[in-house]
């Protein structure tokens, strides 16, 4: 049996875990789903949360398990992990990508982001007066990151999602072949996804080959959508 850490992205909290820790633990594996600082249950307030902020959050997880970790970052959680293994690689088994932001040494989100013309985010997107935190426009949530998803799972959402800070999204990743360029990766893509567009994942991990890509025909929250599919893909790596 495996130890998993599953973090979240963009807006989210570790609630939008809850359907794949519950299978996973049926499995018989270890599972945690920490909200990020500012997410969920974290009080955080949310313009101040940083790229280190959230690093430390899931350092602080892995440092909590017995063993070393499946650690899973999906859309934005992709950077997360990818900061997060640099100074943990001894303590993390392999990395997995769900339709998630790989990035090399230098990149950043927004870099990627702002270069994803399939997107349906582009222009959906507001920020606050100070422009440290970002919301998406209620009108399109469905649509971006919830498109097959039952009317209960997007009523679930709606009323979780809360603003995202910028800070992050605009840090460049900071790796090396000796911490993250030495862990196992593997990336999961999900090909009906209208907020981290299919052609922009294939750019991703054509750039950081994975030890193995697969394919979900599913929108960008296969943890609602498709959650014994996503299950059994994951504890096939434990």
């Amino acid at each position: 049996m495996s130890t998993y850490v599953l973090v979240h992205g963009a807006w989210q909290g570790g609630w939008c875990w809850d359907k794949i820790v519950t299978r996973l633990q049926a499995k018989g594996h270890t599972v945690v789903a920490p909200d990020m600082p500012g997410h969920g249950r974290d009080p955080k307030p949310i313009a101040s949360v940083t790229l280190p902020d959230i690093v430390a959050r899931i350092h602080q997880t892995i440092d909590a398990q017995r063993e070393p970790v499946i650690l899973v970052g999906h859309s934005y959680g992709g950077a997360m992990i990818t900061e997060a293994s640099e100074k943990r690689a001894e303590k993390i088994n392999c990395l997995v990508y769900l339709t998630a932001f790989l990035l090399g040494h230098g990149l950043s989100v927004m870099n990627l982001a702002e270069q994803d013309t399939d997107s349906h985010l582009g222009g959906q997107v507001e920020f606050s007066p100070k422009g440290d935190t970002a919301t998406v426009k209620p009108g399109v949530i469905r649509d971006c990151f919830y498109g097959q998803c039952s009317d209960e799972d997007v009523a679930l959402a709606r009323s979780l999602l809360g603003p995202e800070a910028i800070s992050g999204m605009r840090a460049p990743m900071q790796t090396s072949a000796q911490g993250f360029g030495r862990l196992p990766r593997y990336y999961i893509e999900c090909l009906k996804d209208n907020a981290v567009s299919p052609r922009l994942q294939k750019r991703l991990y054509t750039a950081l080959p994975c030890e193995r890509v697969f394919s979900l025909d599913t929108d960008h929250s296969p943890f609602f959508s498709a959650p014994d599919a996503l299950t059994e893909i994951l504890a096939g790596l434990g």
